[in-house]
């Protein structure tokens, strides 16, 4: 398969989406990037090389993406005892619902929500000596680059941060935090701020691709099985109240953030990352859910 030119059928393809949505102006610092902005980069998992259009090398802030990482280092360290304080199940609300969270008595419905993000921060800084430089060093191990926090981003997000301490609050009131509220927000909103540009991400997504070969990572080891349910997660909660139509459209498990960024992956052929900042009303990037589902058309290649 020539990916590079399907990449360049693909962006053809998605021109009449590039005005369409906004970046995400809650956070300061991401509604102050540049919305017009496109990259995609896939990283085959044969011996072909690395395939990637536009701007792959520009780095993003994750922001949700980064809670697949927090899932493969809560899994590992607290194996199946990690659903006994959240579920595995699609949410159906939006990802900083209260109402859902309030109903089901501060179990979080998914990891991927921002309630079971706050739920594994909580136990990452439990379970890990020097939270922050420990988890980075695992992102940096796994992406294969000196990625970084953004602190600045972080900050930006932290000073309006009034829903996400409202979430936290409530978890902690029904005893799913064990750690203080402002540090459990703290690490969080820095592991929200991790940048990478797509070809970054789309080789930190590949071990979740790759069933062949042991997922072991600055300490952190998962088995085959898994990493498969990562994926399975993925599949049916990576994309908000969103992932039904993308497991429809795209059919392939993958995680969003509102940075704009998605990473997704196909087992046993490739990894993927888009970005574009545009986002839909799910917080979803516009441009990168059809270039996605274009792949998977060109391609016929779906996990379906």
């Amino acid at each position: 398969m020539n990916y590079q030119d399907v990449l360049s059928k693909i962006y053809e393809e998605i021109k009449p989406f590039a005005n369409e949505g906004q970046q995400a102006t809650y956070i300061p610092a991401l509604a102050s990037v540049n919305p017009n902005q496109f990259g995609i980069c896939i990283e085959p998992l044969d011996d072909s090389p690395v395939s990637s259009f536009g701007a792959a090398d520009v780095r993003f802030s994750m922001q949700s993406i980064s809670k697949v990482f927090m899932l493969a280092a809560c899994l590992s360290l607290e194996g199946d005892n990690l659903w006994k304080r959240m579920g595995k199940e699609p949410s159906g609300t939006a990802f900083n619902s209260l109402v859902q969270l309030e109903f089901e008595k501060g179990k979080p419905r998914n990891p991927f929500i921002n309630a079971g993000a706050l739920v594994m921060s909580d136990i990452l800084i439990s379970r890990m000596k020097d939270v922050e430089q420990t988890f980075l060093n695992f992102v940096r191990e796994i992406s294969g680059s000196h990625v970084d926090y953004n602190r600045v981003v972080a900050q930006s997000e932290e000073e309006q941060a009034y829903l996400n301490t409202a979430i936290a609050n409530l978890l902690k009131y029904h005893g799913n935090i064990e750690n203080k509220i402002d540090d459990v927000l703290h690490f969080y909103i820095l592991c929200c701020s991790i940048e990478m540009n797509c070809c970054e991400l789309a080789h930190a997504f590949r071990p979740f691709a790759d069933h062949r070969h042991p997922f072991c990572f600055a300490g952190i080891s998962l088995t085959t099985s898994q990493v498969k349910r990562i994926n399975a997660i993925m599949q049916t909660c990576g994309f908000y109240d969103e992932a039904g139509e993308f497991s429809y459209l795209v059919g392939l498990p993958g995680k969003s953030g509102v940075g704009g960024g998605i990473a997704a992956i196909h087992p046993s052929q490739y990894s993927v990352a888009v970005w574009s900042p545009r986002l839909n009303s799910k917080g979803n990037s516009v441009m990168g859910l059809k270039a996605l589902e274009l792949l998977t058309t060109e391609t016929e290649e779906s996990i379906f």
